[in-house]
């Protein structure tokens, strides 16, 4: 098992193949295209490799604000669907808080779907507390 931080000589497609798990409103050539684009504004990439597969990938932002300092926010986690509950989530979960800490960052921050409960659990479950209510209006 190792986790990794993307580096562009990393093979993206094998990522995003599993991103699309989680995004599946995207092909893999949109996906690629909007993973470059966020990368251009600070976002970040790690995975957790075992047997040779990617198997978990975490895509997350450093950033600042007044209300919240310097802190970790985590836009997306997937584990492939026929590895899940075996530990890999956890794994890059707990890697992310470590490179959170060694960044300088004060908070961990995510947002969940409402309906995505049993991640709110596996959330809930690792330290994590509901802090707020997330708000969206579309524009268009």
């Amino acid at each position: 098992m190792q986790i990794k931080l993307f580096d562009p000589q990393d093979d993206i497609a094998k990522l995003a193949e599993v991103m699309l798990v989680l995004r599946p409103s995207f092909t893999k050539e949109q996906l690629i295209e909007q993973i470059s684009l966020q990368q251009q504004q600070g976002y970040q990439l790690a995975y957790l490799v075992a047997d040779q597969q990617v198997v978990a990938v975490a895509g997350f932002v450093i950033g600042l604000k007044l209300s919240w300092g310097k802190h970790l926010y985590l836009d997306d986690l997937v584990t492939v669907e026929n590895v899940r509950s075996k530990g890999f989530g956890l794994q890059l979960l707990q890697w992310l808080e470590n490179y959170a800490k060694q960044q300088g960052c004060g908070q961990f921050h995510l947002g969940s779907g409402v309906q995505r409960f049993g991640a709110h659990r596996f959330y809930l479950r690792n330290g994590f507390d509901i802090k707020s209510h997330h708000f969206t209006k579309r524009l268009g």
